[in-house]
């Protein structure tokens, strides 16, 4: 068991299996008698379940909902070679196998999962809610809709360094090199995948101090990031989806996140006067985890 400072809340090391390798997850168990509703969650672009995860989870687990927080193959404590392995068939497989295996899990009612995204995974469970009908509500987070969009909110010299190094990465796995790293975040005008001015400092708050996490994934990445549009199947999904919008967010440009969550049957829609990175901590966390609270209260009750 590992309690997180001045939390009441417990988490225990679980594991399910995807793929043929172990995704490595911590289940947060609400007090008091299940069974309860359950919340899935993953991080976004390259990150782990350690980075702010473990602060949005206490607070649901508090409120009586159960959280599987998982690692994606090829990261964190996950198996998978080559490690920091960036691929989206592969992350949206694991989302899969980790609803599986919350529906089997004994505390938690399995007609009540609910999926929590943000960033790039924002876009993940819009994908995987749209092709699976029990899935009880979602929460896509300052969502990643469209790779184009994102793509184009880079500068172009970094943009097309950035695109060189990825050919040159998908070119090497071809003929079995050992992958070509890119840096996650980066300062403005570095080589990075995200390198707008608040990205620097807003991606390393997310770090637990003391903690040594890779900031960098392989390159190849970047081919495919441009091509992966998850908004497109907002349009597709029976449950009710709250979007938790950044007006200024530099990574996943507001405009076309709005188009997209207005396409939800169900949508709804919460926008900050915030950055990408501002809603994970400080009263940007405040304002954001109160509204996805009310949110879980009206539609998936946990008493």
């Amino acid at each position: 068991m590992n309690r997180h400072e001045h939390s009441p809340i417990d988490s225990t090391t679980v594991s399910f299996v995807s793929g043929g390798q172990r995704c490595v997850a911590s289940f947060y168990r609400p007090p008091g008698s299940g069974p309860f509703p359950v919340i899935v969650m993953a991080h976004g672009l390259g990150g782990t379940r350690i980075m702010r995860l473990p602060a949005y989870a206490e607070r649901f687990a508090a409120a009586g909902y159960a959280c599987l927080v998982f690692d994606y193959r090829h990261f964190g404590d996950s198996e998978g070679e080559p490690r920091q392995l960036l691929d989206i068939g592969k992350q949206l497989a694991d989302w899969k196998a980790a609803v599986a295996y919350a529906r089997t899990l004994d505390e938690v009612k399995p007609d009540q999962v609910i999926l929590w995204g943000t960033s790039f995974s924002g876009g993940h469970v819009l994908v995987v809610a749209a092709e699976d009908a029990r899935i009880a509500a979602v929460i896509s987070q300052c969502p990643f809709t469209d790779g184009l969009a994102s793509s184009l909110a880079m500068q172009p010299l970094t943009a097309l360094r950035v695109s060189v190094r990825a050919l040159r990465d998908r070119i090497g796995a071809a003929l079995g090199a050992a992958p070509l790293m890119v840096p996650l975040a980066g300062r403005p005008g570095e080589t990075a995948l995200m390198n707008a001015p608040d990205v620097w400092a807003g991606y390393r708050a997310l770090v637990p101090p003391g903690a040594t996490i890779p900031d960098t994934v392989a390159a190849r990445i970047a081919l495919d990031i441009i091509r992966y549009t998850p908004g497109r199947m907002a349009s597709r999904i029976k449950a009710p989806v709250l979007f938790c919008i950044c007006n200024t967010d530099s990574v996943a440009p507001a405009k076309t996140s709005l188009r997209h969550a207005r396409r939800a049957p169900r949508g709804e829609i919460q926008c900050y006067a915030d950055g990408h990175f501002d809603i994970y901590v400080g009263d940007g966390f405040e304002r954001v985890i109160r509204d996805q609270l009310a949110f879980l209260r009206r539609h998936v009750p946990a008493r």
